[in-house]
């Protein structure tokens, strides 16, 4: 979940279409880099992982707020890193991925997501993108 309107319908989905699932919701801050401005700032903290965890927050409280709409339980996790990759690095873990087709970007809105593209190909386990 990045913060997105389409990642939330996605969450909505997993939640409705797999009532009785374990559902994990997973956001990937960025890795600091001079090409990634925002991201760049966390470079500077003495704990990284902390850093990104705050930066979290906002997305988990949302996805928590939503979860609650659904009488669910979720867990949450946050990953360093490149969004596609580190989902695909992570996905054996579960049973399915759930994402969003793409982020509130207007070249995303005519595309499908480099990211949802990316974990598309590359999962190990089933993917349904939702939009």
């Amino acid at each position: 979940m990045d913060g997105s309107e389409l990642s939330e319908r996605a969450l909505e989905y997993a939640l409705e279409n797999h009532p009785d699932a374990a559902v994990t919701v997973l956001t990937i801050v960025a890795e600091p880099s001079v090409m990634m401005g925002e991201a760049m700032s966390i470079a500077f903290e003495d704990d990284i992982e902390a850093a990104a965890q705050k930066r979290a927050e906002s997305v988990f409280d949302r996805a928590h707020e939503v979860a609650a709409d659904h009488d669910a339980e979720i867990d949450t996790v946050v990953a360093i890193g490149r969004p596609g990759r580190a989902i695909v690095r992570r996905a054996d873990d579960y049973d399915a991925v759930v994402i969003g087709s793409h982020g509130d970007d207007m070249i995303d809105r005519l595309f499908v997501g480099d990211v949802a593209d990316t974990v598309f190909k590359r999962s190990p386990v089933p993917v349904t993108v939702v939009r």
